[in-house]
């Protein structure tokens, strides 16, 4: 009975734990698939859009996107710190934009803001088979 007693707060424990790690690791972000459509004129090629929203002093973690992505990023409201391949940390005002070639790895994506919230539409040119967008580090 003690045995199976302390079984039972280890797992609650590690669960809490892993809860929070999740948490830590996309900070105040939401990540949306707002738009999905095949190419008629590029067999095997979908377009995707994904809205990201960033609260107030939120990031995603550092991640490489599906090997077929091609991105193009633009930033809706507030500001945007980014940074792709090991180059410059990088923010981008809304209005701005930027894209990521296929492979790029996204060591940096934040909200610039502690106050303010921030949101980006990223489009995706990408292989209508890939289902998984991002993979974190």
């Amino acid at each position: 009975m003690l045995k199976s007693l302390l079984l039972a707060v280890c797992l609650l424990v590690t669960a809490t734990f892993t809860a929070q790690a999740d948490d830590a690791k996309s900070k105040n972000a939401k990540v949306t698939v707002v738009y999905e459509h095949e190419l008629p004129n590029v067999p095997g090629k979908s377009i995707k859009g994904v809205l990201v929203e960033y609260g107030p002093g939120g990031y995603s973690p550092a991640h490489t996107h599906a090997p077929s992505a091609f991105i193009y990023a633009t930033v809706l409201e507030g500001a945007i710190t980014s940074q792709v391949n090991g180059g410059p940390v990088t923010t981008y005002q809304a209005g701005e934009n930027f894209s990521e070639n296929p492979g790029d790895h996204h060591a940096v994506s934040r909200n610039a803001s502690d106050s303010k919230p921030a949101r980006l539409l990223a489009v995706f040119v990408v292989n209508t088979t890939d289902e998984n967008l991002t993979t974190a580090d």
